[in-house]
């Protein structure tokens, strides 16, 4: 952070490479973290910088007022250090806001990628991810972007929403982020304004996603695309029983301990538990889409 203006995580091709992705995942003990899918990127042939949002050395400790300005370097460290052309940038779940409002805010980017996405910024929280903090969970040049509110401190194991659009059992952080969804004027004032990050944009989400309602998200996204008359590339994919777990394949021969830890995911994320086998053959799918879209 202090060398640089971010941290980040660098995987490189071994021929080089004339295309580079930042990839937005969370923060730095996350379950997946964002080095796993830089370096499955480079796998492909595509420099991958996997740009921490908290929890390492000078950045905050938890997802609060997490500042935008950090890919600014980013971006220029791809360009003017590793003199590469072509950049994107990928967001996966709390990623993906990072990822739209980068586009958004910095511009060149030629791809935006948000795999499970949500459409507004939420209330950051404090280390124990349920204390909300009375501040966005973003920030650009010193000012917070705004934000929907969301209450997670009484997230239970399971709930259930009796909703003709979600005829599935869904965890409790779902029911929060539905709430939140509810704020309809904080909604509206917080939307991302994805027409203006001028990208070619692939939206992929699961339908039965146990975080948020992505499936609709990626709809009202594209809805907003169109009402702005964007004339850049656009392309939805919902997998029907797909869940919060989208976007690349980890690597197995170097990830081979995440493997062995599927059932236990699958506990946490009901859905990839119930349908596992639809869902690995969705990200098959999706990391195709994904690495097509960049090429």
């Amino acid at each position: 952070m202090i060398d640089h203006g971010f941290v980040g995580h660098l995987a490189e091709p071994d021929g080089g490479s004339d295309k580079a992705i930042i990839v937005i995942m969370g923060g730095e003990q996350s379950l997946l973290p964002g080095r796993i899918f830089a370096e499955r990127f480079a796998d492909y042939g595509i420099t991958g910088l996997a740009v921490s949002l908290f929890g390492a050395p000078g950045l905050p400790a938890s997802p609060d007022r997490i500042p935008l300005d950090m890919f600014v370097p980013a971006v220029k460290y791809l360009r003017e250090e590793k003199h590469i052309e072509h950049i994107s940038v990928y967001g996966q779940s709390m990623g993906s806001i990072f990822a739209c409002l980068a586009a958004q805010k910095i511009g060149g980017f030629e791809k935006l990628i948000m795999v499970s996405p949500t459409h507004v910024p939420f209330e950051g929280s404090l280390p124990d991810k349920k204390t909300m903090t009375g501040h966005s969970v973003a920030a650009w040049k010193g000012e917070e972007i705004p934000y929907v509110s969301a209450d997670l401190s009484e997230i239970k194991a399971m709930g259930y929403i009796s909703h003709h659009a979600v005829p599935y059992k869904v965890t409790g952080m779902w029911s929060a982020y539905y709430k939140a969804y509810c704020r309809k004027e904080e909604v509206r004032k917080a939307e991302f304004e994805i027409e203006k990050s001028g990208a070619d944009i692939l939206l992929i989400a699961g339908a039965m996603d146990e975080c948020w309602y992505a499936g609709y998200l990626v709809k009202r996204l594209s809805e907003r695309l169109k009402e702005n008359h964007y004339d850049r590339q656009v392309k939805t994919v919902i997998y029907p029983r797909g869940s919060h777990l989208g976007g690349l394949l980890p690597n197995r021969e170097r990830e081979g301990k995440l493997y062995m830890m599927m059932p236990f995911i699958g506990v946490i994320y009901r859905t990839f538990g119930k349908y596992r086998n639809e869902n690995m053959q969705y990200l098959e799918h999706s990391e195709k889409e994904i690495i097509r879209w960049i090429n």
